[in-house]
């Protein structure tokens, strides 16, 4: 019966929790990488949107610039119009307002082209950014579904070999029980049987009632050692079922 509960225990430890455990731990450092991109993209993002300030920045000094320079056009389309008798002043002030005009007309492309590439590489980082977390959210659940699969097989046969050690446990209790009352008919036949006799032979049969009684004692000691490993091991079976179920629908969520 001992050799039957220590097979009981081996087939038990051989059951392998290991590799659940370190597909546990790859999928939190997956996670862990995952945050560490997001981050960086965040500070990419961060920057961007600096840069994106700044241009801002200088779109309004910019303006303030167009603005001062119209009225300096203004001024001296005024001083044109008021010198207009003074033909090579006349001019240079033309040439110089045609000047002025390219500049600024410079200035608002260089701008233009600006926001146009900023808005450019906002969309690319962002797209590239989509694509990376659609694959890790890809790879994440094909890992979690193949770790749930897993987790669901070893569950079952956990369940089997508690349903297994559950019919072992109730074999060997009605065993004992058989044995139990066979052994007490024996001994209250012998008993029975000692008692007719003469009052002479009271003393020697003390001795052999002792030590039946002692046998009697030690086969339920050992009955009910081999029953108590029995249940101590389901329950530690169960126990451990139990975390795994409650562990269960926690990965679900996550």
């Amino acid at each position: 019966m001992s050799q039957s509960s220590e097979g009981c225990m081996k087939k038990i430890s051989g059951v392998n929790l290991d590799k659940l455990i370190s597909d546990f731990s790859q999928i939190e450092k997956k996670m862990i990488e995952t945050s560490g991109k997001n981050n960086i993209l965040d500070m990419q993002l961060e920057k961007t949107n600096y840069l994106l300030k700044v241009t801002q920045t200088k779109e309004v000094s910019i303006k303030k610039e167009c603005s001062a320079l119209h009225n300096m056009i203004k001024g001296l389309q005024q001083t044109i119009e008021h010198q207009h008798n003074l033909k090579g002043e006349n001019e240079q002030l033309k040439r110089n307002a045609d000047l002025m005009r390219e500049k600024l007309k410079s200035h608002e492309q260089e701008y233009k082209n600006n926001i146009a590439k900023l808005m450019s590489e906002m969309k690319i980082k962002e797209e590239g950014h989509k694509i990376e977390i659609r694959k890790l959210y890809q790879d994440m659940q094909e890992k979690i579904e193949s770790n749930e699969e897993k987790h669901k097989e070893l569950i079952e046969k956990k369940e089997v070999e508690i349903s297994e050690l559950n019919a072992k446990l109730k074999t060997q209790e009605k065993e004992k029980q058989s044995e139990i009352i066979k052994l007490q008919l024996e001994f209250d036949a012998k008993l029975a049987r000692v008692q007719t006799k003469s009052k002479s032979y009271a003393d020697s049969t003390v001795l052999p009632q002792s030590i039946y009684r002692r046998k009697l004692q030690h086969l339920q000691e050992e009955k009910n050692k081999e029953i108590a490993v029995l249940r101590n091991t389901i329950h530690n079976l169960e126990q451990r079922l139990s975390v795994d179920k409650d562990s269960h629908p926690k990965r679900r969520r996550f």
